[in-house]
Parts: structure tokens; C-alpha cells; sequence
């Protein structure tokens, strides 16, 4: 089967599910939409990261590259393993329906998962206990030291590691051996939410994938500071004595932002990552080709040469560009893993180097209709596309369509893109789904938002914005609209699902809209 197929497919995280715990989960709403995909002529469901979120709620900084987020347990299915009762539930709280009050949310869930182990730890399923263990000692790399640190922060209020007291925070063992025993409830109780996230994940996955749909992911390419990763591997990151940052990643100044982005992120000693085989990186893109099916690296250009900035520095101003690891990175990882399955995140300013690192592994790049309408020889717009492409309307990190072209898009370039199109724009969000279909890029991926024509309203990120990201959910009756025919026929139409059930949708779909 080829790699990347021609195709098209949905961006919409699972905490935008609906749902009535206030967050979307891994429960009936992600069976249903999987449901809508298959009917919609859809192969493909994008997710962003989904590690546990801490401060800022962002996917994209959490405390694990291996673990999932255990907000997305589905509680439901719990009470179907009978660890959680109707009863239990039957208190849930107003949450609100279009939006994550994650607030409110995270101490509602952490009660019910708590109220589940302590059933699970109480009951008398060896079986289920045997599966348990199992999955833990397969895990035991990267779970032991997650569950603990968890463990550690719960006792801690949340503080970051390096606040904790010195020998927690820098790992003694004899005091992390006094606080495996302190804490052994606790810890075990992270591994069980570990182990039920991942094991409905792969049921989910298993469903998903059973209807033709395959899972895409996505991996940061640098982890935050606050993380397990950061806190059992000090040694692989740029740290002080006392496990501080001495530089930070982000970018330079550009056209957008005079200042730069200063993000924060510790960054890799890549001489020690390669000394030990890159064996981290390798077991972080195992554990994800586990979790999903191919996956995009968010910030590719790092593994060519990354912008280091001074840990001091307020701004991403004053910094200077590192090489990174380059071609040897992917050929270690490439001959431990195979042919690989990733999409490179290759946004922004990108260099001559970076393109052909790109290329010599055959990894597809990306085009974002609405960063196109500059001028012809813009290589977002269609007739410059190449087929080893993923083409989208816009991502998680832009403004809706409709938002995008009601408040961003001037009349200049509202002239630009009619003589394009040789005709005015009527239906922006239409637009640009039809122009993401016919591309030659093997993939196009529109967010749901767009497929819904909604404003900018329903926002997934604004980059740059602390608060108020992450939250937007839909709500069931969204997708009862003729939304849905518009996509399966252009699905049809520019042959993106070109077997029989997609022929057939097709046809059906220009009956209705005649």
C-alpha cells in the first residue's frame, strides 16, 4: 500500500468532541465522528499531541512525550469496565457545551478517576489485573519515571520540578526511593489512568481504523521544561547544575513578530542524543507509530539548524542559529524503524538546507491556502504545489477561513484571489476546501470549523495569546447541516477517495444540492 495515498481527511482534536463531562473524550462522540468520517468519504482524522496538558492547557507543551492526556478517558466506558457507576456520573456538572472550562473540568475528572482505581484496586478480576501488569512492564521505560514525577507534582501543588527540594528535583536516589514509598498509591493510580487512556485509544484506533481512516499525530519537536522527559534526562538538554535552562528555543524576528517568538523550551545536547543512538527519539517515534498512524513534526526545521536563545534574554531578539542533527538523525532512526511516516511541519522562513533535508528522505511538506496571496510565485498557491505535499485550508494555529477572510483579509488580496479564481469569493470557507481538493498534494486536511463554515468564534489557538486556546468544542446538531454533502462531493470530485462508496456518496451528493 503507498505510504501517502491521494486522500483528504478532518483536523479536529477529540477535546472539541462533544460530550457532557465538559471536555471531549475517547467515548461515544469519537465512535459517532469516526461514523461521520466514513460517511463523509473521509480517510483520515488529525489530532493534535495528545500528552497531559499542564499550565496554559496547550497540547503542545505537556509533562510526557510517551503519556496521554487522562482528561480524555472516556467516563462512560468506565462505567462499562464497572470501575465507575451511573451514580457516579449522575452528578456531572453543568459544563459548558461549546467550549472546555479545563478549570473546571480537571478536578472533576481527576474525582472520577480516582473513584475508578480505587474499584479496579478493589475488585477481584485477575484477568483484568494481569492485563494491567502486563502493559505496565511493556511501558516500564518511560512510565515509571512519568508516574512518579506526576506523583511528585501532585504532592508539590503543581510546582515546577526545579522547585521542588534538591534531591527530588536532581534525583537522589535514595530519596526517590523514599518517595516511590510514600507516594505508591498515587504512582500506581497514574499508571492505571495511563493504561486505560491507552487502551481505549486502541480501541478507538482499531474502530477508526477498521473504517478505512487512518490516525495522523503530531510531535513537537522540542518537550517543555516541565516534563518527565526534561526531569529523568537532564543529561540529553542544555541545563545548569540545578536543572535550569541556560538556552531556549524559538525563532528569530521576522515579518510577524519584530521581537521574535521566545518559547521556552530547553534545548537538545545533540552530541549526547547521537553518543547514545538517538535511543530516546527512537523510543518517542515508536511509542507515536504506535498511537497513530503517520504523524507531522512540528517545527522540522530544528533538525537542520535551530535559533538558540540565552536563557536570560526576555526576547527571541538576541540569539544565533545552531546545526542540528540533520541527515544522521533520520538515517539512525530510518534503520531502526523503517520507513518512515512523517510529515514535515515546514512553515515559516525555510532554507535552502532545510528543503533538501526534507527531500532526501522523501518526507512531504505543507501548504497552507491561507498564507498563498502574495503574489503568483507563492509556493502555497495551487498551481505551485507538488504532489509529495499535504495541502490545508489553514491549521490549528490560524484563524478560522471565514474569521480569517471577514478580519485579516484585505482588499487588495480580495482582489488577488478573484482574479485567481476568475470569479468574487461568495463562500470563502468553500473556496478553499475546493482549492485544497484539487490540488496534486497527495493529502488535503481541512479543519472542521471550515467544513462547518463557522467564524472565528470557533478558534482552535491564537499563537501568542496566554489564555483562551484550546478550547472550542461543536455541538451535535453542527453536523446535521448540507455541510456534509459539499465535502463528500468534492471528495468524489477531485477523486480522493476514488473507490465505489465514494463514487456512490458522490452521486448522491449532487442529487441533493440540485
Amino acid at each position: 500500500m503507498t505510504l501517502f495515498p491521494r486522500c483528504s481527511g478532518i483536523l479536529l482534536h477529540p477535546t472539541s468532541l462533544p460530550g457532557r463531562y465538559g471536555i471531549g473524550d475517547l467515548g461515544e462522540w469519537a465512535y459517532r465522528f469516526a461514523d461521520w468520517l466514513e460517511a463523509n468519504s473521509q480517510t483520515v482524522w488529525q489530532v493534535l499531541p495528545l500528552g497531559p496538558t499542564s499550565y496554559g492547557d496547550s497540547p503542545y507543551q505537556t509533562l510526557s512525550a510517551f503519556a496521554g492526556n487522562p482528561n480524555l478517558i472516556s467516563l462512560d466506558r468506565l462505567v462499562d469496565d464497572g470501575w465507575l457507576t451511573h451514580d457516579d456520573l449522575a452528578g456531572a456538572p453543568d459544563f459548558p457545551a461549546d467550549r472546555v472550562d479545563y478549570g473546571w473540568i480537571i478536578g472533576y475528572h481527576d474525582e472520577m478517576l480516582s473513584r475508578a482505581y480505587a474499584r479496579f484496586t478493589a475488585s477481584d478480576s485477575a484477568e483484568q489485573k494481569a492485563a494491567y501488569a502486563a502493559w505496565c512492564a511493556t511501558n516500564a521505560h518511560w512510565l515509571e519515571d512519568f508516574a512518579l514525577f506526576v506523583a511528585l507534582k501532585d504532592h508539590h501543588g503543581g510546582r515546577p520540578w526545579v522547585e521542588w527540594p534538591e534531591g527530588e528535583a536532581l534525583r537522589d536516589a535514595s530519596t526517590l526511593q523514599e518517595a516511590r514509598t510514600a507516594h505508591a498509591r498515587r504512582i500506581d493510580e497514574h499508571r492505571f489512568r495511563q493504561w486505560v487512556f491507552h487502551r481505549q485509544w486502541d480501541e478507538l484506533k482499531r474502530y477508526v481504523n477498521g473504517k478505512g481512516i487512518r490516525f495522523f499525530g503530531d510531535i513537537p519537536i522540542f518537550v517543555a521544561h516541565d516534563s518527565a522527559d526534561v526531569w529523568a534526562h537532564r543529561d540529553m538538554y542544555s541545563l545548569d547544575a540545578r536543572g535550569y535552562p541556560t538556552v531556549i528555543a524559538g525563532v528569530p524576528p521576522d515579518y510577524f513578530s519584530p521581537t521574535g517568538q521566545r518559547w521556552g523550551n530547553p534545548l537538545y545536547r545533540w552530541n549526547a542524543m547521537k553518543q547514545r543512538g538517538y535511543g530516546w527519539w527512537i523510543d518517542r517515534f515508536r511509542a507515536t507509530f504506535n498511537v497513530v498512524d503517520f504523524v507531522r513534526i512540528d517545527h522540522f526545521r530544528g533538525f537542520e539548524a535551530y535559533w538558540e536563545i540565552p536563557a536570560e534574554e526576555e526576547t527571541a531578539v538576541v540569539g544565533r542559529w545552531v546545526e542540528g542533527p540533520g541527515a544522521d538523525f533520520f538515517t539512525t532512526v530510518k534503520a531502526a524503524l523503517g520507513e518512515l511516516p512523517i510529515i514535515a511541519e515546514d512553515l515559516g522562513v525555510i532554507t535552502e538546507g532545510v528543503e533538501k533535508l526534507r527531500d532526501a528522505f522523501n518526507l512531504p511538506g505543507m501548504k497552507v491556502l491561507q498564507f498563498a496571496w502574495s503574489d503568483p510565485k507563492n509556493p502555497f498557491l495551487p498551481h505551485n504545489h507538488v504532489p509529495n505535499s499535504v495541502v490545508y485550508s489553514g491549521t490549528h494555529d490560524n484563524n478560522t477561513t471565514l474569521g480569517w477572510w471577514n478580519s485579516e483579509v484585505d482588499d487588495n488580496t480580495r482582489g488577488f484571489i478573484s482574479e485567481y479564481l476568475g470569479q468574487e469569493v461568495n463562500d470563502p470557507a468553500y473556496t478553499l476546501m475546493q482549492l485544497g481538493m484539487r490540488s496534486v498534494a497527495h493529502s488535503f486536511i481541512v479543519p472542521l470549523q471550515d467544513v462547518l463554515g463557522l467564524g472565528a468564534e470557533a478558534r482552535m489557538n491564537t499563537p501568542g495569546q496566554p489564555s483562551g486556546n484550546w478550547t472550542w468544542r461543536f455541538t451535535p446538531e453542527m453536523l446535521e447541516t448540507r455541510a456534509n454533502d459539499r465535502l463528500a462531493h468534492l471528495t468524489w470530485l477531485y477523486q480522493r477517495r476514488p473507490d465505489q462508496q465514494a463514487k456512490e456518496y458522490g452521486d448522491v451528493a449532487v442529487k441533493r444540492s440540485e
